[in-house]
């Protein structure tokens, strides 16, 4: 039976609401949109209404692409600013890296800077340096798609490697979600194969090899299967490729699943966005708690 992504959310917010409720503050979330990309747009709903329900203050500042990195500056130096998020993409090459960075990585709550990607790929889970010790902070997508996993028996819940001798597929590597899941998930043990137009590489224990195995053979040997193609040209995965138990996501706003193998898959899940908005607030907390509680 498949606990939603909305279900898995709403565990998450309950939690998130008292603690908020014990704040002698009042926290501020700026959103940063430029373009008319839709699923930007709907990303940024998504981040209102949670924030409105959470008790967080959330303002969104529609901001020319050329003058968004002024617009960050101004909000990284901003007191009654403790998180930013930035709608990506912007523009959509490497420019879109410079921007993750510019973002003060004690306000990044999408864990996205470059400071908390080492802290990842170098599985150092706490801060150090900080006003009082607390846990470092990962990107919101890749996080959210871990709890969902848990939330339905594909993923352990507890122990130092909760994904021991489970094997994964991924289809993306993005710095965004792709590498830093497969890095957190062989981190907690699981085997993952990761695919995208460069091939595919086998990560272990956080380190990435080379590896000559096929997607079919990485399919069939999965017990989890995630994709993350925005693409139409992407060959969907068909029900003959993949087990009956295995535990399928497809995060990408495409379909990357056949209708059969959707049907076929122990547990399909066909999204994770409202996770994703509720990690993205419990970083919020965690930063604000990291590195401006009094």
């Amino acid at each position: 039976m498949l606990v939603s992504p909305s279900t898995v959310a709403e565990r998450y917010r309950s939690e998130i609401r008292q603690e908020i409720r014990a704040l002698q503050t009042q926290l501020k979330v700026v959103g940063l949109l430029s373009g008319d990309y839709g699923p930007s747009h709907t990303y940024a709903e998504y981040t209102r209404k949670a924030c409105e329900d959470l008790g967080i203050a959330y303002e969104l500042r529609d901001v020319p692409r050329l003058q968004l990195e002024d617009a960050i500056i101004e909000a990284n130096q901003d007191p009654g600013v403790h998180g930013i998020m930035v709608y990506y993409p912007i523009f959509g090459n490497e420019r879109d890296n410079f921007i993750k960075d510019l973002v003060d990585y004690r306000k990044d709550i999408e864990g996205l800077n470059s400071f908390w990607l080492r802290k990842l790929y170098e599985n150092e889970r706490t801060i150090e340096g900080a006003s009082r010790s607390g846990k470092a902070i990962v990107p919101c997508t890749a996080l959210a798609i871990i709890k969902i996993l848990e939330a339905n028996g594909a993923y352990g819940s507890s122990g130092t490697r909760p994904a021991e001798h489970k094997t994964a597929t991924i289809f993306n590597r993005s710095e965004v979600v792709g590498r830093p899941l497969a890095v957190m998930m062989s981190n907690d043990g699981a085997n993952v194969y990761s695919f995208d137009e460069f091939g595919p590489l086998l990560y272990r224990d956080g380190q990435s090899s080379e590896t000559n195995i096929s997607r079919s053979e990485a399919l069939a040997a999965s017990d989890v299967v995630i994709t993350g193609v925005p693409s139409k040209n992407f060959p969907k995965i068909r029900a003959g490729e993949i087990s009956s138990h295995a535990t399928c996501l497809n995060f990408a706003t495409i379909k990357n699943f056949e209708p059969d193998a959707e049907t076929k898959a122990g547990i399909f899940i066909p999204r994770v966005g409202p996770v994703t908005v509720a990690m993205c607030m419990r970083n919020t907390l965690r930063l604000y708690r990291s590195y401006f509680a009094s």
